[in-house]
């Protein structure tokens, strides 16, 4: 009852003549927002009780009283082994290896593998996360065919095939002994779900250029919380960058094609879903962030995210019917299969190549590859799909990642700064 008069009041009347999208006239059934409320219903069904039996573990003194062969399970899932470290960096991973003029050949050849990786897994992701979400599955010359349109059952694949490999990766090499709590991941897991299940669900009302663009510009109102929350300052050239962002974006957004027929409601929708992409993301990382204060590597955050990812997405896939629904469509469309498979193995892959640069090159390395996929991203899927674009929204494409290359530029000169400071002072606070 609840929902009724929040879904009315979400969907406004189109104006006489207004094209509707496609993925609005199927039915209220097929609307984002029920299907947001449904699948939050579902992980509720999972917290609620998950954190009623936390706290009942918790005032039994489970730690001290608790015995059997549950023991070390309830141990690991509610309290932890260790404690956590003071630094970030203490035995999380070893130091990041420096170049040598001896291996500089290798260096280059590792750097060279690290780019392709990097480009190949997250370009191909993004065309084909574009044509799921997009196009039609079954199309012949009496047919229209038929959309995929559930947007978590994707999620649910890149999760089972990335906790897969985590899992093998853990199992294989060796890794710092683990002491998070494992419920501790999922508030993060909860938060990522909800943001990839953004992340595909606004491809139904905007184009994958808009969102790359949107992603692109993370960085303003990460800087307005940080000003708001946490009163921190920034310098000159993140307010120029930032501003630089925004201008771009605008220029983006507000130039319109011949061609361009998309209604109110289709653009409000997108708005509102990337807008959820970035909260659900942000708090994502910062929460991670937090977990990194225990001793742990970054393929063990991917392990202990998934596990729960995994958990949610099936239990609120299989409370909803959809699971087996999904199935049957994969059964009817193998391209659909092949994609779904293909866009988890690409998703999976691609995690794997951030830890490894991140590892041997850096985060300024690993950031300008990957402003760079974003431009590639954005070319590929024009030349592929066919998306417009004119030369005032080029023009706006060139200045935001401009800017993001004087962001990388300028945090990487301010790092090498900051090394030289004497003992008692400190850069100021970046983002």
């Amino acid at each position: 009852r609840f929902c009724i008069p929040l879904l009315l009041a979400s969907r406004p009347m189109m104006a006489a003549g207004e094209e509707i999208a496609p993925a609005l006239q199927d039915s209220w059934g097929d609307f984002w927002l029920f299907h947001f409320f449904v699948n939050a219903a579902g992980y509720a069904s999972i917290v609620v009780p998950g954190f009623l039996l936390i706290q009942y573990f918790k005032r039994r003194n489970y730690l001290e009283t608790g015995r059997g062969i549950c023991f070390p399970v309830i141990k690991s899932c509610v309290f932890g082994s260790e404690v956590k470290s003071v630094h970030q960096d203490d035995g999380s991973l070893p130091p990041r290896a420096e170049p040598t003029e001896s291996s500089t050949a290798r260096q280059i050849f590792k750097l060279l593998l690290c780019a392709i990786g990097l480009q190949v897994s997250y370009l191909t992701w993004g065309v084909l996360q574009e044509r799921v979400m997009t196009r039609t599955y079954g199309a012949t010359e009496t047919d229209p065919g038929e959309k995929f349109k559930d947007s978590q059952f994707l999620v649910f694949m890149n999760r089972i095939l990335a906790f897969t490999v985590a899992g093998l990766y853990c199992a294989l090499t060796k890794q710092p002994r683990h002491g998070a709590p494992m419920y501790k991941y999922s508030f993060a897991s909860l938060s990522n779900i909800l943001s990839s299940w953004c992340q595909y669900e606004a491809l139904k009302y905007i184009s994958f250029p808009t969102q790359v663009l949107a992603k692109a510009s993370k960085v303003i109102p990460v800087m307005m919380m940080g000003k708001l929350v946490s009163r921190k300052s920034y310098e000159y050239w993140e307010y120029l960058t930032a501003a630089l962002i925004s201008v771009g974006v605008s220029m983006f957004l507000l130039s319109s094609a011949p061609n361009r027929t998309v209604s109110t409601v289709t653009t409000f929708s997108g708005i509102v879903l990337l807008a959820g992409y970035i909260i659900f993301d942000s708090f994502t990382s910062n929460w991670q962030d937090a977990l990194f204060t225990y001793k742990m590597s970054p393929v063990q955050m991917m392990f202990g995210v998934n596990v729960f990812s995994c958990l949610f997405t099936v239990g609120s896939l299989l409370e909803q019917g959809a699971l087996l629904e999904s199935l049957r469509f994969m059964a009817r469309h193998s391209e659909f299969a092949a994609h779904a498979v293909l866009l988890s193995v690409f998703s999976a892959c691609g995690q794997l190549f951030i830890f490894y640069t991140i590892n041997q090159f850096g985060a300024a390395v690993f950031t300008i590859i990957m402003t760079l996929r974003q431009a590639f991203a954005i070319l590929l899927s024009c030349l592929i799909y066919g998306h417009t674009v004119t030369v005032v929204a080029g023009l706006g494409i060139a200045v935001v990642f401009m800017a993001l290359f004087l962001r990388v530029y300028a945090r990487s000169r301010m790092k090498k700064r900051s090394k030289k400071l004497p003992l008692g002072e400190s850069p100021v606070q970046k983002v």
